[in-house]
């Protein structure tokens, strides 16, 4: 019995040791061994991170149509989205009737001056004879003074013309700035996406009344992954801003990514408490954001947990299983 029992001791711890073995070879497949790497490279854990763009409205309204569901692919200027632009269509059309009708009654007014310009040359020339007339004592001053108030009556009347006709014209810069102005809100009630990326979410349906700023979609950014990863204080200090850096994730882990640190923090800060260990949280580190070079791979996703390595030094050398 005792040869038994010692028999299924050694099944049983067999059996611990095997799955034990399996899953420690399993993270060194996936994650490396950081303590075989060269001394100029640092790492740590993060997970992918993307930009992420809202589509939104400029100015309130009833949202006619969206164009894209989530998960489709969006190229760059793209309609996404309709707002309804039926009330800004008619003010549009009642804008260009007042230009329309402005321009009209700026030609009325200009004839107006003409009319006016001729009186007063007329006007000029009588009270011309009329002084000449009064001088040699033909006509009677009264005559004369009828004839001057004429003169500078026409001349009133002729200079409120001209002001009349300036004043039709600046209506008119109005009225088309008007109307310029209400092609660009309906302009703007077409949402279009200024990146290429996939729908993350669809915000809004069509029939809901938006307001300045409504959600309609938002939209991630392929262009823009990121990582970001917590490094001591010693090894933050030496990593230059620029300096290389691969990315390897846990679901591609046959492929290691091309990336830079983009950004350093200047303040150190706790550990973020998505670490689980309280002593680990205690911990003072700083923030360092690894940006990818290479996202051609339709594998990558933004929440992918993963691996960044750091080449604090540019005359080490890269690991065989990082180039």
């Amino acid at each position: 019995m005792l040869r038994d029992r010692r028999f299924l001791k050694r099944i049983s711890l067999a059996c611990i040791a095997v799955p034990l073995a399996g899953a420690l070879a399993y993270h060194v497949f996936l994650k490396g061994d950081g303590d075989a790497l060269p001394a100029g490279i640092a790492y740590g854990n993060g997970r992918l991170e993307a930009t992420e763009v809202d589509i939104a409205t400029k100015t309130p309204g009833r949202l006619a149509e969206v164009l894209a569901d989530e998960g489709d692919l969006i190229e760059e200027g793209r309609i996404v989205a309709r707002m309804d632009t039926t009330a800004l269509e008619a003010q549009l059309r009642q804008a260009e009737a007042e230009v329309t009708r402005l321009r009209q009654a700026r030609l009325t007014a200009i004839s107006r001056v003409e009319g006016a310009r001729l009186r007063l040359e007329l006007a000029d020339k009588e009270l011309k004879r009329s002084k000449s007339l009064y001088d040699r004592g033909v006509m009677p001053e009264q005559q004369y003074d009828r004839d001057r108030l004429a003169q500078q009556t026409l001349k009133v009347e002729y200079e409120a013309a001209k002001s009349s006709v300036a004043e039709i014209e600046a209506a008119i810069v109005s009225a088309v700035a008007q109307t310029e102005r209400l092609r660009a809100d309906i302009s703007d009630c077409m949402l279009k996406c200024p990146i290429n990326g996939p729908v993350l979410i669809r915000l809004a349906e069509p029939g809901e009344v938006l307001p300045v700023g409504g959600k309609v979609l938002t939209i991630v950014n392929v262009q823009d992954i990121y990582m970001n990863v917590f490094l001591s204080e010693r090894l933050a200090g030496m990593v230059p801003l620029g300096t290389d850096a691969k990315v390897v994730l846990d679901a591609i882990p046959d492929r290691s990514f091309a990336a830079r640190v983009a950004y350093v923090s200047e303040k150190a800060q706790f550990t973020p408490k998505e670490v689980e260990a309280v002593e680990e949280r205690q911990k003072l580190v700083f923030r360092v954001t690894v940006s990818l070079s290479e996202y051609d791979d339709p594998r990558l996703k933004p929440g992918m947990p993963g691996v960044a390595y750091i080449r604090m030094d540019p005359a080490v050398d890269w690991p065989e299983r990082l180039k």
